[in-house]
């Protein structure tokens, strides 16, 4: 066993290991809100991954294409989160917006 085939299998666990807490946080939760938080950090899992990938094949076609892949999930997987938040709570509020009551003016505590 080398050290690249140990490195590889240690990042390929983390990464699953995240993904799977993130997928077992989405079942737990109740409440939409709460499953956002686990929603968002799905996309380091995916880059464990790929760089497992790029570990063991290098900078080729396919460690190129593992990398795009996370890049593009760490760049929509923050912005699908707000989305999603702001789209729930226009359903449960009506107005995506704060309420009077809700804002905090600067200076005040």
């Amino acid at each position: 066993m080398t050290l690249r085939h140990t490195v590889v299998v240690i990042l390929v666990l983390a990464g699953v290991g995240l993904q799977a807490i993130c997928c077992l946080g989405l079942v737990v939760m109740r409440d939409t809100y709460d499953r956002l938080h686990y929603a968002a950090p799905g996309a380091f899992g995916a880059l464990l991954i790929a760089v497992a990938v790029v570990v063991q094949e290098s900078f080729s076609l396919v460690g190129n294409k593992a990398l795009a892949t996370a890049a593009v999930l760490l760049v929509t997987g923050p912005v699908l989160v707000h989305v999603i938040a702001r789209t729930a709570r226009t359903r449960d509020r009506g107005d995506a917006r704060p309420r009077a009551a809700e804002r905090i003016e600067i200076g005040e505590r």
